[in-house]
């Protein structure tokens, strides 16, 4: 697609469909890549978020999960850290 100019037109409809917050391209792992930033408020979403690339371009997604402050206040650690304190790291 790169050499037949269709590239930038695919990777433009995936990401005006997706609408993530940022993306940027680089590279991982000897290929090429994009790191991009979306708000996913239900699993089931993840599909719609991935089988572009798949379908497009035969990418491999990765997804990881990131929390914003008051996400992490939410999990209220402390409550899981009692729930938890009789295992004893080795």
């Amino acid at each position: 697609m790169a050499r037949n100019g269709t590239a930038g037109e695919i990777i433009s409809r995936v990401i005006d469909d997706i609408k993530p917050e940022s993306i940027y391209f680089s590279e991982q792992d000897g290929h090429r890549g994009a790191i991009m930033v979306v708000e996913v408020s239900d699993a089931s979403a993840i599909p719609s978020i991935a089988e572009p690339w798949f379908l497009n371009f035969e990418a491999n997604c990765e997804f990881r999960i990131a929390m914003t402050p008051d996400d992490l206040m939410r999990a209220n650690l402390a409550k899981l850290a009692e729930k938890w304190s009789d295992v004893h790291v080795v």
